[in-house]
Order: C-alpha cells, then structure tokens, then sequence
C-alpha cells in the first residue's frame, strides 16, 4: 500500500511539472509577442498572431509553443521564410524556468509573484538585447506591484521592498551620473535605473544589492571576452546592460538568500 501511494504520489508531481511546463511554453509565446510589439509601439493584443515578414496570419495549429516551429522545420507555412530561433527559444526558456519556480517554491503565493517577476525580465531581457530600450510599460507598473505584493509575503515586508526599490535605482542612477560626467557620454541609461528599481521592490534591499555586484560582474566577463574577440574572431556589438540585470536578477529568485547566507559566513 505504502509503494503504491508513493507511486501515485510521484505521477501527481510529474504531472504538475508538465502543466508548470505548457504553461510556461504558453506564456513564453505571449512573451515573444511582448519582445516584438511593444518596442514598436503596437498592441499586443490585436491583430493576432502573424508572420512578421509576410503579415500571414498563424493558424493554430501552427501557433503551439515549440512544437509549431519544429513541424514548420522553423519556417513559415506561407512565405516560407526562416522564422526566428528565439521564438522556441523563448518558449523553451519560460516553461524551464516555471518548472524551476516551482521546484524552488511549491504551490505558494512566491511561485505566482516570481512567475510573474521572471515573465517581466525575460521580455526585458530580449528587448533590450534586441532594440536597446526597456519598456517603461513594464517597469514602472512592475515597481508598483513589488511593493504591493510585498503586503502579503512573509519574507518580504514593505520596508525592505522599498529600500530595495531606492537602493536599486539609486545606485544605478549615481553610477550613471558619475559615469556621464568621468567618461563624457551616457554610462547607464534610465531603462536600467528603473529596470533595477523594480528588482529591488520585488526581492528587498539585500537581493538588489547581490543582483547588481552579480550583473556588473557578469557584464564584466562577458564584456571582456568580446572586446578579446572583437576584430578576430567575432564582429559582435556590445550587449545593453538590461540583460546582465534581467538575468542577474533571475539567479537571485532562486539562490540569491544561499548566496547571501555564503557571504556572511564568512564572517
């Protein structure tokens, strides 16, 4: 009796893995209508889903979540032409990261808010890749929701929300400031400010504080190995800092407090 329930058990997890999965492939198709649309300034609700290259528009069996593109052999059905990789790619990358929300969190309200939160970085993450902008569509609603959800979560009171929410713009704001007036030229555009604003007010003042040391880090590594590259083996542009936020941000939700806890360890 005991394996057997244990075997039930186990089938119900797996199961709620793989709704967490098609949910997250779902949105992540929503996100990537996000990533086009809203740096252009069209609705992200009307028309519906199209060929950006031809205008067809996507039947719906040709609009499932990484499966379409794999059928379509990554090309549309009326013009032929190649359709992005990031499109899978961004959907593949959402239902990965909801399966982990929830193996990190379980059925709670931090697995919503954190949904929510990795759904927002990741469509700023690929516009500012893309485009060189984050949507102030996103992040100024985005620092309003940190701080009211904080009113609900036990780890998180309204207090450390809001420090977290200054210290993030804060900082990043001095830096640009500072930046402009050592180097002569924009060192940190408005989007990071408020993008970093918007962390803080979801994770607290000690997470932003570990997103933005990771971030600069990051920046720092990936930096470096282009400019290494850059004339020889690869002719790539420097990447916006949103993405080293976005992703920094990111790693945070799930092992930013074991990072923090590592840290005053040591001590």
């Amino acid at each position: 009796m005991n394996r057997s329930y244990k075997g039930v058990e186990a089938l119900q997890s797996s199961f709620i893995y793989i709704i967490f999965f098609i949910l997250g492939s779902i949105i992540g198709s929503f996100l990537n209508v996000c990533i086009w649309r809203l740096p252009r300034g069209e609705s992200i609700v009307y028309p519906g889903s199209h060929c950006p290259l031809c205008g067809a528009a996507i039947k719906g069996f040709d609009n499932i979540p990484i499966l379409s593109f794999l059928l379509l052999r990554g090309k549309c059905r009326s013009c032929g032409e190649r359709i992005s990789l990031r499109y899978p790619l961004v959907e593949l990358l959402t239902g990965c990261l909801f399966i982990a929300i929830y193996g990190f969190f379980g059925l709670s309200s931090q697995t919503l808010i954190y949904i929510l939160l990795t759904s927002s970085l990741i469509t700023i993450g690929f516009i500012d890749l893309d485009k060189k902008i984050i949507p102030n569509l996103i992040t100024l609603p985005g620092i309003a929701l940190g701080l009211i959800f904080s009113l609900f979560l036990h780890h998180l009171s309204l207090k450390d929300s809001l420090l977290g929410a200054i210290l993030g713009g804060g900082i990043l704001l001095l830096v640009g400031i500072f930046g402009k007036a050592l180097f002569k030229k924009t060192a940190m555009g408005g989007g990071d400010v408020k993008l970093a604003a918007m962390i803080g007010a979801f994770l607290g003042w000690q997470q932003i504080l570990l997103v933005l040391f990771l971030s600069f880090l990051i920046g720092a590594v990936i930096g470096t190995t282009v400019e290494l590259m850059k004339g020889t083996l690869s002719k790539r542009r420097q990447i916006p800092f949103g993405p080293y936020i976005a992703l920094s941000g990111i790693l945070a939700i799930f092992f930013g407090q074991d990072l923090i806890n590592l840290y005053l360890g040591l001590f």
